[in-house]
Order: structure tokens, then C-alpha cells, then sequence
């Protein structure tokens, strides 16, 4: 049976689905059944991405009710789609499934984690972003074999559109979420090209005639959620015929589009709502839920404002809640004026083109997004065309810069836009203005009839070109991709890094280039770890595979880590070093693949090497991920851990061993220095050598301590997962000197320490014993399992702290607990004041890390209510801090600065908080980091994790 041709566009905003019957030249959209109202279904080409979960008899029996019964791929029992599910979202805050798409490619969330509606309250399903995308997915397949249930959707050759700028662990989350909906199969286009190729197909009979005068087309694509930027050479045969068009260069992921615009204009009705002064400002700041239905409202002013025949304003209302729904309705008026200062103006200014793209401290995080720092696109362009320089240049046969610095900004000839964004006919008008202004002269712009379908009537296009029917864009991969090599910096200077080409710009799907002329150590049966970074512009001409280059840190983007064990096929067992070759290709569907290929003793085998998608905190910093020249005593200090540790028992007394730790600071200069890698070259030393932990007491305490500092903080390097894994194993058989008191001390020092590698059932586990050693009575003491290691109370705070990784409502109940002691020690009576201001210290840092707005190594959805935060300051504004220094401390982190107003407290606490900090003299450090979004200084970090971080790794806190 002959295939159906189709093409899906997930938007950030719709998803839209084409077709084209088997044979046939015409593309068609798909009109997409979907709830319109309450029990109501209707048809329309676009599917909002959105998700409603109503609450328990919002809606009646059958009112959800879809012409097919299959169970929500995401596993929510009651759930809103399609249209009825935008105007719901717009009339009940807190319950919509929004920019799935924009939280597939943030890195900063577990992406497979249920966290969407982000910020709802706790009687709200949620869903991961991936689960999110797949309901979309599943809803189209659906509708679509409701109506052609003889040509079953996932048998038809399905074309998946995504952004351009997409790194490899997106476009695999994505294909991920493709799966979860019953669609294995399928291949990845990149939007921009997707756009282009329906501009190509419509016009396929004349596209000689229409690019007669093209030699550079810009696609630029902002939709609702990113800013894509591609660049289309084209290249006219001397004979005549169709063009030659090639793909020659993609822009870096920018979370900016439609969605940042509505925001903005909600944040100005907002201030409107609340009418005059600061305290009223204050008073009516909207709940994070709110802000989303007030951001939904903004988006219909804003198409409304920016339409052809828009009106002069437009009221925008916020409807009240509960008993308060007429009652508490508010109403405020956006003007047009407003919309063309706030959106043309601020997010397309007509810049020079010289203006670099703004880096700043921090853009918006609003609803926990890290959205662009700057948000003029205009800027973020300049700076793509300007990377691109050198094959805009050759493609428009301008002169090549000769590094004076006088040459112009290559502008490109054509330009098409796409997205929902350039409806608004005065969006396009600015863009098209700006790019001619910085061009000399105008520039052509090709009409696209209909951008939000025009992606994936394209895709249609695309597959349509793959059988020969149509015009076709060359260019093969939009980026280099290159292997690190450890250790080895560039010659150029000092921020660059020596690294091979495995992928070079240019290469074609499905076709395998090895690295013949390169050979590589691979070790089998030991943790190995491969650097992968990608390049979208090269200076010149690409690179081959195989060749060498000085790579500039800030010009590259790294991919996942590739970190794993690989095992002999014949000898799973067998640890052995053998010589490989390193195989890449792109894939059909579009990602990177890369396999070790070896032929030792005539037998082949081949090793896939696979990105890691759940990072375990971020970690940023030259050394964090990269190996260094081990010091020249290190073998040495090997040599001391293996007498103390090693395999062979020799004659050690105890005082060698307390002393291991002095020799090795000796050996390897102190410890504080000592960065990263060596700090886990060390570690998987003593991880070869547990057994020797057992010989005595002092062996134990020797071993947990050094082991736990070498690993810390249980992330930032490759391979710790694997290590985390490693040193988990040995949770469960405990302590062998289980009533060594130093023993256990050390014990549940490491776990604190490494606790950041920890997911969360490993951290519950943890919190099982914490509860335990602190709440246990007598009797639930006596029957304490010998594998539960004692732990005091001092012990016990800085693990349960530490534990960033566990529910939300868990840290809601233990800050409670921490509260109640803090005002029990603050009421100490004088002859215990002593001891129980030492305790109160404890128990204030121990609620200031637990409520902390911004997590070290967990995901921002965990941290504990925002309510309940305000509940404890309000309790420590009753502390004098001047006497009470922690709790100024501990205020500084429940009242930090986000920039997410899920997390952050309210306007009028924050203010009561720093008016305090000022009263009490407090370091400015500290009220800088309540009133404005930064990062900690060493000192507060320092504090904060109880040590310093390794050299090298720095946290993005």
C-alpha cells in the first residue's frame, strides 16, 4: 500500500499537520478534531499545544469526551485540549500545560520530570515537557486514523519539524516523545528550511524567474516560543534551470519569540491593575498562576493591536476567584501606542548593525524559563550574520575581509519570514525596514501566504523533494562537530581548545566518515568519557574529518556528555586497552550519531556512543568537564593510598593512616587547590581499593573522608555518574565500625557531600535515616538495624539540607520541624544561652538551605512553597539580627532573588526583609542577592555548601 506523505509542525504554540495523498502534487492541511467548548468538538487546521487539567467536577461526565477513547499518553485521568483548553487556561489560573517545546531544549530541569503546569499548586496533575509533547503528537495520530483508519498514521512516511537550533539532547528528547506516541519512525527537518521549502513548492514552476536576482536568502523564523535564523545560498547554473540551493549556516538556540512579547505586555497591564504608587505595585503582584492567565489575555490584545485594522485599545480583563469571580474582576487598557513601544520598538529596534547581542546578568526567568538576556531580535541577528560573515560573503560574491575591520556587514538579498509573530503585518514591516537600512538598499522579501502553516505544509515539500518530485536544499549537517582532547589547549590562545573533527559542516544524512588516520586508546570494561562540542560557523573553508583545530571557548557549544562503559563483546569481564577508530554520521532523522569501531585479532566490533539527557545539576567552568597534566608526585600519592588501602595488607599503623590525608597535601600540595580531575582520579583510586576500608576504624574514617572530598559535590565532571553509582552500591551494607562515633560522623559527611550526584529516590532513601536519628524514641532506637548508621544531630541537619532533590512538600515539613526548634533555642533560658546559640546557628542554616529559592544541584520545581517560606521569614523578622547573625543569613536565602515569581516571595516581604538587612548592617552581598537576580560570591557559597567547591567548577546557580 502506497504511503501518505505527512508532516507535523509541534509549535510552541500550535500543531499543525499537512499531507499529501499518495501520487498526488497538492499539499492539504489536516483539520484536526478538538474540543471547542464543553462537550462540543469542531475541526481546524491548528491545534493549540496546550493542556488543560481541570479540577475534580470542573467539568461533567462526557464533556472531555473526544470522538476516540485512548487513554492520555501522559497518564492525566481528566484533561482539556484543543481550543477549549486555551480558553479555559485563560479563565482559571494555575491549570494549563504551556511552551512544552521552550522546556524540551532547558537544560536546567529534569525534562523528563512531571513539572508542567510549572508553579501549580499540589492538587494539579502535572506532566513532563517530553509527556507534554507526546499528548500533542498522540492527539493528531489519533484524529488522524479516526478518519482514514485504513492508512493507520504511524505506517505513513512522517516528516517531524523542530528548530534549527536544537542541540542533540533536544532533537533526542523529542524523538523520545515522538515514541511515547506511538510514532517510532519518522525524520527531522529543521523549520527554517521547512518554511523555505514551501515558499519553493509554490512557486516551483517559476522559481527560475522569482530568484533571478537572489543570491542569499535569511529565513527568519520566530514563532512562540524561539528565534531561528538560517541562511539558503543560491547558486544559478550557467546553462539556466532550477537554482542550486544550499544550507549554509544556522543560528545558536534563543528562547525568544510570541511568548516573551505577551509577557512583557502582561507585566505592563499588571502594573496598570495595581494602579498608582509602589505599595499598591506591591500589594496586587500577581501569583505566578495569575500571570499566566493574565499573559494569555495580552497574547489575544496583542494580535488584536498589531492587526491591520486594529483598534486605538483594548481593554484586558482579569477575571476574580472562588466567591470573588464578578466581584474581584479587574480591568485595565492596553493602546496601541503601548503594543508598538513595548513589542516593535523593544523586541525589533532599528539598530546599527555593528550592535552586538547584550549580555547581562540574567534575562526573564518568568515562569522558569531562562529566556534570552536580550530581547532585541534585531541585535541577536546582527550578531548571527556577523558570525556568518566569511560564507555570506562568498555566497553574495562580496570581498573577502581582509581583517582591516573596514569591511561591511554582509547582508543577505532576500529574506522570508515565518512564524505566528510576523502576522502582525507591523513586525515584518520593522524587520524588513532594518535589514535594508543596514544593506544600503532594500531587500526582496518573499511572500509567505500563511506562516503558521507554512511549516508544515514544507515538510510535506521536503518529502515530496526526497522522491525526486520537487526542488530540493542541499548543505547536509548545519554544524561541525568536534572531539576535545584532553588536556590539550590551542596554540592560539589561552581560552582555546585542541580538538579533532569527527563531523564536518556540510556532511550528508546517512553517511558514516571515519576517522581512518586517527587511532584512539579505548578502555574496556572502565568508565571512558568523550567531550563533544558542535560549531554552527566556521571561518572558511569546514574542516575534514580527522583534522585538527584550535577551538575558542566561547565559540562552541557542548553537547551532552558521552560517558560509559564499553565491554568486549567475547569477555564482558575483560578490562583491556585496545585501539579504535571513532565512526560519525548524521542520521536519518537528523542527530548526531557516533560509534568506536574496532578490528582487534580479526573480530570486529562496534560501540554506539549515546548522550546523557538527565544531568544531575549544572556545572559550568574550564576544568569542570575537562582532564589537566596530573602533578608530578601523583604517582607517588597513589602509591601512599595503595599501602594504606591496597590489595597486599602491610605493616600500617594507625597513626600512617590518620596521617594519609597530611601526606597527600604533602605530595599534591593542599588540598584546596587541588582541581577537579585530579580530585576524581583520586577518588576512583579509592574506589578500587574499598575492600581495605574494613581493616580498621581508622581505615574506615581515612577512606569516607577522602572519598566523599575527592567526589564532591557528586556532579561536575564526567563520569560521576557512573561513580555515584559505584559508591551508592555500598549504601545498604553500612558501616563495618558501625559504633565508631568518628566512623559514623564521616559516613554521613560523604553522603552530604556527593549528594548532588544523588537522584531522588537515593536522596528519600537518605531522608529516611534523617528522619529516623532525629525522631526516633527510645524504643524505635532499641530496634535500629545494624546497616542504619547513628548520626547526630549536627550530622543529620547538614545531610537533610543538602537534600535538594526530594518533594517539595517534604522540605515544607522539615522546615516546619527546623522552625519550631529555632524558636524553642531562641527562647533558651540564660544559663543554656551558650549551647543553644551554637544549636540555633545549626538549625537557621539548616532553614535557609532547605527553603532556598535557587537550588545548588537540584530542579527548580522541587524547592519548598513559596508559602511556607514566607510563613518561616515572617518568623525570623521576630529574631534581633544583629545578636542573631544566621538569621539574617538564612533570610537572604528564602528571600533571594529568582526573577521566577513561582519562587520568589512577595513584593512587600522582600522589602520588609532588606528595610531589616539595612537596620542590622548586613553585608550588601547579601542584599543584593534578595533584591536583584545574581550569583553567589565564594564566600556565600562557600557557606552556604558547608565547603568550598573544587577549582574549576562553578556552579550556575
Amino acid at each position: 500500500m502506497k504511503q501518505y506523505l505527512v508532516s507535523i509542525d509541534l509549535g510552541t504554540t500550535n500543531t499543525v499537520l499537512a499531507y499529501s495523498e499518495p501520487g498526488s502534487e497538492a499539499v492539504q492541511l489536516f483539520a484536526i478534531e478538538q474540543l471547542v467548548a464543553p462537550g462540543e468538538v469542531g475541526t481546524a487546521a491548528l491545534l493549540p499545544s496546550l493542556r488543560y487539567h481541570p479540577a475534580e467536577g470542573e467539568l461533567a461526565a462526557g464533556e472531555l469526551q473526544l470522538p476516540w477513547r485512548l487513554p492520555d499518553v501522559a497518564g492525566v485521568a481528566e484533561v482539556a485540549g484543543g481550543q477549549l483548553a486555551r480558553k479555559l487556561g485563560a479563565q482559571v489560573p494555575g491549570r494549563l500545560v504551556a511552551s512544552a517545546k521552550s522546556w524540551l531544549s532547558h537544560p536546567g530541569v529534569d525534562r523528563m520530570a512531571a513539572i508542567l503546569p510549572w508553579g501549580a499548586e499540589d492538587d494539579v496533575a502535572k506532566v513532563s515537557p517530553v509527556a507534554a509533547s507526546a499528548s500533542y503528537l498522540a492527539h493528531v495520530r489519533a484524529a488522524w486514523n479516526q478518519r482514514f483508519p485504513k492508512h493507520a498514521f504511524e505506517q505513513q512516511q512522517i516528516v517531524l519539524t523542530i528548530p534549527a537550533s536544537f542541540d542533540e539532547g533536544a532533537r533526542a528528547l523529542t524523538l523520545e516523545a515522538a515514541r511515547m506516541a506511538g510514532l517510532p519512525k519518522l525524520r527531522l527537518l529543521e523549520e527554517p528550511q521547512a518554511a523555505f521549502y514551501d515558499w519553493l513548492y509554490r512557486h516551483r514552476a517559476t522559481l527560475e524567474q522569482e530568484l533571478a536576482h537572489t543570491r542569499l536568502v535569511l529565513v527568519c523564523d520566530v514563532g512562540g516560543g524561539t528565534t531561528d535564523f538560517s541562511l539558503i545560498k543560491v547558486e544559478l547554473p550557467a546553462g539556466g534551470g532550477d537554482p542550486v540551493l544550499t544550507r549554509i549556516g544556522v543560528g545558536n538556540h534563543l528562547i525568544l519569540g510570541g511568548d516573551n512579547m505577551d509577557l512583557a505586555l502582561a507585566r505592563l497591564v499588571e502594573a496598570r491593575l495595581a494602579g498608582d504608587g509602589e505599595q499598591a505595585a506591591q500589594a496586587t503582584r500577581l501569583s505566578a498562576a495569575r500571570m499566566a492567565q493574565l499573559t494569555e489575555r495580552c497574547r489575544a490584545a496583542k494580535e488584536q493591536l498589531l492587526a491591520a485594522d486594529a483598534p486605538e485599545r483594548v481593554s484586558v480583563t482579569l477575571l476574580g476567584t472562588g466567591s470573588k469571580l464578578i466581584g474581584g474582576t479587574r480591568s485595565a487598557d492596553l493602546a496601541r501606542e503601548d503594543v508598538e513601544r513595548m513589542v516593535v520598538d523593544g523586541f525589533f529596534p532599528m539598530g546599527e548593525p555593528h550592535e552586538e547581542a547584550r549580555r547581562t546578568r540574567g534575562g526573564i526567568v518568568e515562569f522558569g524559563l531562562p529566556y534570552a538576556t536580550d530581547a532585541a531580535i534585531t541585535r541577536h541577528l546582527a550578531s548571527f550574520l556577523r558570525q556568518h560573515a566569511a560564507a555570506a560573503r562568498e555566497a553574495l560574491g562580496m570581498a573577502v575581509d581582509d581583517g582591516s575591520g573596514d569591511a561591511s556587514l554582509p547582508v543577505p538579498d532576500t529574506l522570508l519570514l515565518n512564524g505566528g509573530v510576523f502576522r502582525a503585518d507591523a513586525l515584518a514591516r520593522r524587520l524588513e525596514a532594518t535589514l535594508s537600512a543596514w544593506r544600503g538598499q532594500p531587500i526582496q522579501v518573499l511572500h509567505n501566504e500563511n506562516p503558521d502553516v507554512a511549516v508544515a505544509r514544507g515538510g510535506v515539500a521536503y518529502a515530496i523533494g526526497k522522491q525526486g518530485r520537487a526542488p530540493t536544499i542541499g548543505g547536509g549537517s548545519p554544524r561541525s562537530y568536534f572531539l576535545l582532547l584532553d588536556g590539550e589547549a590551542g596554540d592560539n590562545k589561552q581560552d582555546s581548545r585542541r580538538a579533532v573533527c569527527i563531523l564536518p559542516r556540510g556532511a550528508e544524512t546517512g553517511v558514516e566518515l571515519r576517522l581512518a588516520d586517527r587511532s584512539f586508546a579505548l578502555r574496556l570494561g572502565r568508565p571512558v568519557r568523550f567531550h563533544i562540542v558542535s560549531l554552527t560557523a566556521d571561518a572558511g573553508t569546514p574542516p575534514r574529518a580527522g583534522d585538527l583545530a584550535d577551538l575558542d571557548a566561547s565559540s562552541f557549544v557542548r553537547l551532552p556528555p558521552i560517558a560509559t562503559v564499553l565491554r568486549d563483546s567475547g569477555d564482558a569481564a575483560a578490562l583491556k586497552e585496545i585501539p579504535v577508530q571513532l565512526a560519525a554520521s548524521l542520521s536519518e532523522v537528523g542527530t548526531l550519531e557516533v560509534h568506536c569501531v574496532a578490528n582487534e585479532g580479526g573480530k570486529p566490533q562496534r560501540w554506539l556512543l549515546e548522550f546523557q539527557l538527565r544531568g544531575h545539576g549544572a556545572a559550568g567552568g574550564a576544568e569542570g568537564a575537562e582532564e589537566i597534566a596530573l602533578p608530578p608526585r601523583y604517582k607517588d600519592a597513589l602509591e601512599k593510598i595503595d599501602r594504606i588501602f591496597g590489595s597486599r595488607a602491610q605493616q600500617v599503623d594507625s597513626k600512617e593512616v590518620r596521617q594519609l590525608g597530611r601526606q597527600l597535601d604533602h605530595l599534591l600540595g593542599a588540598r584546596e587547590s587541588w582541581p577537579t580531575p585530579l580530585l576524581r582520579h583520586l577518588f576512583d583510586a579509592l574506589l578500587q581499593r574499598a575492600k581495605g576500608r574494613r581493616r580498621s576504624a581508622e581505615h574506615e574514617r581515612a577512606w569516607l573522608n577522602l572519598a566523599g572530598y575527592c567526589l564532591r559535590p557528586g556532579f561536575g565532571h564526567a563520569l560521576d555518574a557512573w561513580r555515584i553509582e559505584q559508591l551508592w552500591a555500598m549504601f545498604e551494607t553500612g558501616l563495618q565500625y558501625h559504633k565508631d562515633s568518628q566512623a559514623c560522623s564521616e559516613w554521613w559527611t560523604l553522603w552530604r557531600r556527593v549528594s548532588g550526584g544523588l537522584d531522588a529516590t537515593q536522596q528519600l532513601r537518605l531522608l529516611d535515616d534523617f528522619a529516623f536519628n532525629l525522631q526516633a524514641d527510645e524504643q524505635e532506637r532499641g530496634r535500629r538495624p545494624v546497616t542504619l548508621v547513628n548520626g547526630s544531630e549536627e550530622d543529620m541537619l547538614r545531610l537533610g539540607a543538602s537534600l535538594e532533590r526530594i518533594p517539595s512538600a517534604y522540605k515544607g515539613e522539615i522546615g516546619e520541624w527546623l522552625l519550631g526548634q529555632v524558636q524553642e533555642l531562641a527562647t533558651a533560658s540564660a544559663a543554656k544561652a551558650d549551647k543553644a546559640e551554637a544549636a540555633l546557628g545549626r538549625f537557621l542554616w539548616a532553614l535557609g538551605r532547605v527553603g532556598s529559592r535557587q537550588p545548588f544541584h537540584g530542579s527548580a520545581h522541587d524547592v519548598a512553597p513559596v508559602a511556607a517560606v514566607e510563613q518561616w521569614l515572617a518568623v525570623l523578622l521576630t529574631l534581633d539580627w544583629k545578636k542573631v547573625e544566621p538569621a539574617g543569613f538564612a533570610a537572604a536565602h528564602l528571600a533571594r532573588m529568582t526573577g521566577d515569581r513561582t519562587r520568589d516571595i512577595s513584593e512587600e516581604l522582600r522589602a520588609q526583609i532588606l528595610q531589616r538587612m539595612e537596620a542590622s548592617r548586613a553585608p550588601a552581598t547579601w542584599s543584593a542577592m534578595v533584591r536583584e537576580v545574581v550569583q553567589l560570591d565564594q564566600a556565600m557559597e562557600k557557606r552556604m555548601l558547608g565547603e568550598a567547591l573544587p577549582p574549576g567548577l562553578k556552579l550556575l546557580s
